[in-house]
């Protein structure tokens, strides 16, 4: 290097000094000096511009497996793929757990009715009460029966009501002439007060009456005195005194249980077993002791009511004073 920088500065010495000599021959080529100091670092030159792609070269061997990376995020949902095609039927699973009961579904239309069936045997026990069928058309009359045969003598009855007073007799012979008796003690003064009555009769106008409450007997056949309530079919008590009650009931196609309920409690329980579609009568008569502001009504029990009441039958509730408090004290 330090050759080279001496032949420049020569040239430079020549160029300078003598401008008008001529230029001598080249010298032979002296040798090689020794290197020189490394010289200071340049600077940058500018980017050159982009060249071309080169070709592709040969594909590398295969390198070493990487680490494996992290999860990436969850891509969005792929569309749905063409059905695959059906498989070959799986066993049978294990019985699954019972679920729960769903709601009731919907009423189905009613089916046809069935053959009517054979009439089975009488059952043991009392079935559950029926809905009461529609009344039938009423049958032909049928001829009368024979005449059966005259019955044992029923027991005593109840006393009747004091029948009116009757006609007066013939008069009877006079007889001899009494002594002449002591005076008597002088009476109390009498009552011309016109003499107190109290009386109802009433019929039912529909048949089987809802148990436990009063029956309303609401087809009025006699209630002069209005002691009789037919809205609520009780009796209501206006004069104390003894009062004879009755009724006459037509029972079909269910038993009954009456009961004769007086001063808030049943005073008289009876019953009639029917089943089917016969038809029977029931009757009672009771005379009980009031006092004034007493009430009196029938009842029926739960499944036995089965009170019938028709264009050719009726039932009947009926009650009437037979003896006041001032009657009995004579």
């Amino acid at each position: 290097h330090e050759v080279i920088r001496l032949f420049i500065l020569l040239n430079i010495c020549r160029s300078s000094s003598c401008p008008n000599s001529n230029k001598g021959d080249a010298g032979s080529t002296g040798s090689r000096g020794p290197q020189g100091p490394k010289g200071d670092k340049g600077e940058c030159g500018k980017s050159g511009p982009k060249g071309d792609i080169g070709p592709s070269g040969s594909p590398g061997e295969k390198g070493h497996e990487g680490e494996r990376g992290q999860t990436g995020k969850r891509g969005p949902k792929g569309y749905a793929g063409p059905p695959g095609v059906r498989g070959a039927p799986g066993l049978k699973g294990d019985s699954g757990v019972y679920g729960k009961m769903g709601h009731p579904g919907k009423h189905g239309p009613s089916g046809l009715p069935g053959r009517k069936g054979e009439k089975g045997q009488k059952g043991d026990y009392t079935g559950v009460e029926g809905i009461p069928g529609m009344n039938g058309q009423q049958g032909e009359k049928g001829e009368p029966g024979n005449k059966g045969e005259k019955g044992d003598l029923g027991p005593a009855g109840v006393m009747g009501p004091l029948g009116p007073k009757g006609n007066p007799g013939s008069k009877g012979a006079r007889g001899a002439s009494g002594k002449k008796g002591s005076r008597g003690i002088k009476g109390s003064k009498g009552d011309n007060s016109k003499v107190r009555r109290s009386a109802f009769s009433a019929g039912l106008s529909k048949s089987f009456p809802p148990p436990n409450i009063p029956i309303k007997f609401d087809k009025i056949l006699y209630n002069d005195q209005e002691d009789y309530n037919p809205s609520t079919g009780k009796f209501n008590c206006s004069i104390p005194g003894a009062y004879v009650f009755a009724y006459h009931m037509t029972i079909r196609g269910r038993p009954a249980r009456i009961s004769i309920v007086a001063q808030n409690k049943k005073i008289v329980k009876t019953r009639e077993t029917l089943y089917g579609q016969e038809i029977d009568q029931a009757s009672f008569l009771i005379i009980l002791k009031l006092n004034a502001g007493d009430q009196v009504w029938l009842e029926v029990g739960r499944d036995w009511n089965g009170i019938y009441v028709s264009a050719e039958d009726d039932s009947i509730f009926t009650g009437f004073l037979f003896q006041n408090v001032h009657e009995s004290q004579y």
